[in-house]
């Protein structure tokens, strides 16, 4: 995540490049265009001059009037300079503000994957992947607490929906050609993984409403904090390493030493975790924190249909169905935040 520390402020650099040429070439124009004219203000005031020698002097009134009229549009100068200044200013700490929101929340993104790879260690993949899917509920409540999304029944609807699709895709059969029907869940089960998975659901919706919170609106935003949050991580928690492996907690770390794992590594690193997470995080921005939740389920029916005309595998009618489930929950999560932002215009 680190690497789009230096893309964002790679691109902030063209970005102020291009704006001040244009602006430059703005003034080149501007400063042609007006070589033979003399300024508005004083062709108004040389106008106005030769009209008091032509007419005679003004009333008391009239005269008033006009000294009100031009003290009226000198503070109006005077704001649209203060506004400037303001909107700067705002530019200027920017940017520090998204490296303190970053170590706010990186510790917390921590967290997250730690307990979501620690439950998969410890429990069955089936169990994982239903623990994992009420982080849609802890995402409703939690933004609509912290004021980030609204609640209502269309919303609960959906992610209770899209959780009893989950829970039928786990108790459905996948199984090849040359397979016997096979059941997707295993018999490895353990209380300490099932609170893992639990704990990292709460955690994902928690980081999913503040990533929310802190990004706002803005794609460029959202590169600079997960670029802080991958700094922070890298240089603030890579250490945690060596306790946990002395408390045996996590095994003895070692190096690949293979080249295709090598290979392996860094593809899944690249487009599993950089690509991946980024384009989550701007269906956060762009939508609601429940929307992105919501969407991350979505692998079900996309894996399946993949298995089902890449490898050629058979799913079982309940499988079906649930991933039918999954994709309306995500559907009337949609409609409903649609359906909300169209009352309010």
């Amino acid at each position: 995540m680190v690497i789009y520390l230096p893309v964002s402020f790679v691109r902030d650099l063209i970005c102020n490049f291009l704006r001040k040429r244009s602006k430059r070439s703005g003034l080149i124009g501007k400063g042609g265009t007006s070589l033979g004219l003399e300024s508005p203000l004083k062709y108004i005031g040389g106008q106005k001059i030769i009209e008091l020698e032509m007419q005679g002097a003004l009333s008391k009134k009239d005269s008033d009037r006009v000294l009100s009229e031009f003290d009226e549009a000198r503070p109006l100068v005077s704001e649209l300079g203060d506004v400037t200044r303001t909107i700067r200013h705002e530019k200027e700490i920017t940017t520090r503000e998204i490296a303190r929101y970053g170590f706010y929340i990186a510790p917390l993104w921590f967290i997250t994957e730690y307990l979501s790879n620690a439950a998969l260690l410890r429990t069955s993949v089936a169990s994982t992947t239903v623990l994992s899917s009420t982080s849609g509920l802890f995402t409703l409540f939690i933004g609509a607490f912290l004021g980030q999304d609204s609640l209502n029944i269309p919303k609960v609807v959906s992610v209770f929906v899209s959780f009893a699709g989950v829970v039928m895709t786990t108790l459905g059969k996948t199984w090849a050609s040359d397979e016997l029907q096979q059941n997707t869940s295993s018999s490895k089960r353990s209380l300490v993984g099932d609170l893992f998975g639990l704990l990292s659901a709460v955690a994902y919706g928690l980081f999913t409403v503040l990533l929310k919170k802190f990004s706002g609106a803005e794609e460029e935003r959202v590169q600079k904090l997960f670029g802080y949050i991958g700094l922070f991580t890298l240089v603030a928690l890579w250490w945690l390493v060596w306790p946990l492996t002395a408390l045996g907690i996590e095994p003895q770390f070692t190096i690949p030493h293979s080249v295709k794992l090598d290979e392996v590594v860094l593809a899944n690193g690249l487009i599993g975790s950089v690509l991946s997470d980024y384009f989550w995080a701007l269906s956060v921005v762009w939508t609601t924190p429940l929307v992105a939740t919501l969407g991350m389920s979505l692998t079900i029916p996309i894996a399946m249909l993949a298995d089902m005309m890449i490898h050629g595998r058979h799913y079982s009618a309940i499988y079906i169905l649930g991933s039918v489930q999954v994709f309306a929950g995500f559907l009337i999560a949609n409609l409903s935040d649609w359906l909300s932002k169209s009352t309010l215009l």
